[in-house]
């Protein structure tokens, strides 16, 4: 696995023109792949991802872009409030653990 990706090589995984993945790029603005200072884009496996889920929605699912960037808009604030249900069951866990092993009188 690479750590970085061309354009040219994304748009080969997609199937589709660069120039679809620079406007996809310009219509959602979580996709921000790295630029060298001559505009050269590299791509992770995050941004990646982002444009599979892009990529599900348009192409195979036929949303419009609005459509695609609320999908997009409620997926994210799913995954913060998934995050943050995680993170209040781990305190509690943890207050359950420390009172477990409180000694009592």
């Amino acid at each position: 696995m690479k750590l970085f990706y061309t354009i040219g090589e994304v748009a080969e995984m997609f199937n589709v023109n660069t120039s679809l993945l620079r406007y996809w790029e310009s219509e959602f603005p979580q996709l921000k792949p790295h630029k060298t200072t001559k505009g050269t884009r590299s791509y992770t496996e995050k941004d990646i991802a982002l444009l599979r889920r892009i990529y599900h929605l348009t192409k195979e699912c036929g949303y419009t872009l609005d459509g695609a960037r609320e999908q997009l808009r409620l997926s994210d604030n799913t995954d913060l409030a998934i995050q943050k249900l995680l993170d209040a069951r781990h305190q509690l866990l943890s207050l359950q653990q420390s009172l477990n092993n409180t000694p009592t009188e």
